[in-house]
């Protein structure tokens, strides 16, 4: 007789349990599909890839949103809801900077968003720990099996959020390898344009040129913001005038 009471009592505990950690368990699921495709927007190198996984994202934090509603974690709600946002205004967005913009704000949020759904999951859990003992051995078991998923549960979140950090720092550290990587490129493109100026030069005075072209020695810190093709391209149209500044000039030169 025990047994089936034992039986009866743990269906429904856990059904009731199920029934308020569900919409909490869905968001989490549908922030983590959101946050991969914002991700993989953010990585993209071009304006259509950009602007795809933006699109696709939208699906998720629309889900996100009515499951944090349910789940009653305002904070991590509020955060979808701007999230979602920044990424509505992909699709309109002029140039791949401006897109690539909103796409990085809206994955910092995102990553928030997920650290504020596990913790309103965790709170939950220690509620649960709080529910009311029964007398009979059998509650008694019940208690000890809850507890023991409960501490399960924390492990797991622990997990998440140690994982997020992962992230984070994985992201900081691809963030900053590019920068160098760009910092190199701009480095080798203005040596390589010298290069050529000086080349020029030599065959403008060989042929009696009074003029010479100027050394490049533009400060072009700012175009470590740009992407990789944005640099090269800038640097092949500097490349180009001078090398019409150079036919120019060499036109002019007569051989007596």
């Amino acid at each position: 007789m025990k047994k089936i009471y034992l039986f009866f009592f743990i269906f429904i505990v856990y059904s009731e349990f199920q029934a308020q950690n569900s919409p909490c368990a869905d968001a989490d699921s549908n922030l983590i599909y959101a946050y991969s495709n914002v991700k993989d927007a953010y990585e993209s190198n071009n304006v259509q890839h950009l602007k795809y996984y933006s699109d696709k994202s939208l699906k998720s934090f629309e889900e996100a949103k009515v499951n944090l509603k349910k789940c009653g974690c305002e904070t991590a709600f509020e955060l979808a809801i701007n999230a979602k946002e920044l990424m509505t205004k992909v699709e309109a967005a002029s140039t791949f900077e401006d897109g690539r913009f909103f796409v990085k704000r809206a994955k910092e949020i995102t990553q928030n968003c997920i650290t504020e759904i596990n913790k309103c999951t965790l709170q939950i859990n220690k509620k649960e720990e709080k529910m009311a003992t029964v007398q009979d051995k059998g509650g008694d078991e019940l208690k000890s099996l809850q507890l023991e998923k409960d501490k399960l549960e924390q492990q797991r979140l622990a997990l998440k959020l140690k994982e997020e950090e992962i992230i984070k720092k994985l992201d900081a550290q691809k963030s900053k390898e590019l920068q160098l990587q760009k910092e190199a490129l701009i480095k080798d493109h203005i040596t390589v344009l010298n290069l050529n100026i000086t080349t020029c030069n030599k065959v403008l005075k060989t042929y009696g040129s009074a003029t010479e072209l100027a050394i490049y020695n533009k400060n072009d810190s700012a175009l470590l913001s740009e992407n990789v093709e944005t640099i090269k391209a800038y640097y092949l149209n500097i490349t180009k005038d001078i090398n019409s500044q150079y036919t120019e000039k060499l036109n002019l030169c007569k051989v007596n």
